[in-house]
């Protein structure tokens, strides 16, 4: 069973690719939490090309690297990678009237939860959609 997580986001689907793959946007949204952070994100965007993004706990008790390499890339639509442990992750977007519709959808891990997993994710996708919408003002 994959999980699945959207966010409708006010800005265009070019806009949205940028700042989604661009590493220092990476390190200003890519956190569950505000006592995360992502202090380091290394991203080569290209198919067999990889990326780490590291989360971190502000106060340094923990931090761990999602790692993944790309598998498929059709910007600025959808690209997909497989994450280190194996699980395979897509990510679409869809432009709606000048906005865009981005989706993740991901292969669960063993150690949590579904809804723990798919509430960890949203939260992360919820701050990027905050974080493009400031970068993106709209007339």
């Amino acid at each position: 069973m994959k999980i699945s997580i959207k966010t409708h986001i006010e800005a265009p689907k070019l806009a949205v690719w940028e700042l989604f793959n661009n590493t220092e946007a990476v390190q200003q949204w890519n956190h569950a939490s505000p006592d995360w952070h992502c202090p380091q994100a290394s991203n080569d965007l290209k198919v067999d090309g990889d990326f780490c993004y590291t989360m971190a706990a502000k106060d340094g008790s923990f931090a761990f690297d999602l790692k993944g390499i790309y598998t498929h890339i059709d910007a600025p639509n959808s690209l997909s990678y497989r994450l280190a442990d194996g699980r395979d992750v897509e990510v679409l977007l869809e432009d709606v009237n000048g906005a865009t519709l981005l989706t993740e959808t991901f292969d669960p891990e063993d150690n949590n939860p579904v809804d723990m997993q798919q509430a960890g994710w949203q939260a992360i996708l919820n701050n990027f959609k905050i974080f493009v919408e400031r970068q993106v003002r709209r007339p």
